[in-house]
């Protein structure tokens, strides 16, 4: 069970803070049923979430350790772009990704998606608007989560990034 001021990756929303942990009367639900209200980092809602029995995806999110350790691996990741005639396939590539709910597959994600981009450049052709929808929501989930877990703004993230890469081995960390 978490606690109250708990940060954790909520669904596909992203980053969320448990504000509280009281029932709720909610029309369908048992009485007395405990509710974890939850507040999303990056939208301005409040969502009422089962303790027990929730359908929603929901774990801690990752540390400021696990989030330089993935951030120093990043060189080492071998991004392949996926093509494919079928759009409906390329969307489920995509999502299936996404609701990993896991940080390195979300790296994994944007890379190969900025080296499809990149190819398409060099081709002179034309950029996907499904690739750029999904490479930008990758890119909020992945982004907003480096943030809580480092302490810094989302904004700040690209720039962490690039320093901690480009420095090669972290702070007292080896790249592997």
């Amino acid at each position: 069970m978490y606690q109250i001021g708990d940060l954790i990756f909520y669904g596909n929303t992203g980053v969320c803070k448990i504000t509280d942990i009281s029932p709720q009367k909610i029309p369908g639900s048992a009485k007395g049923q405990l509710y974890y209200t939850v507040l999303p980092l990056r939208q301005k809602c409040v969502i009422y979430s089962p303790v027990e029995g929730g359908r929603v995806f929901m774990r801690p999110i990752i540390s400021r350790e696990e989030a330089e350790q993935l951030i120093d691996k990043i060189p080492s990741i071998q991004a392949k772009a996926c093509y494919s005639p079928a759009l409906r396939q390329l969307k489920e590539h995509y999502e299936a990704a996404l609701n990993s709910h896991d940080c390195a597959e979300l790296v994994e994600l944007t890379m190969s998606i900025y080296t499809k981009k990149q190819e398409l450049e060099a081709q002179k052709r034309k950029f996907g608007s499904v690739d750029e929808q999904f490479m930008r929501r990758a890119e909020e989930l992945l982004f907003g989560e480096l943030a809580a877990a480092l302490g810094i703004s989302e904004s700040e993230v690209p720039g962490y990034i690039e320093d901690r890469v480009s420095r090669g081995s972290g702070e007292g960390g080896t790249v592997q």
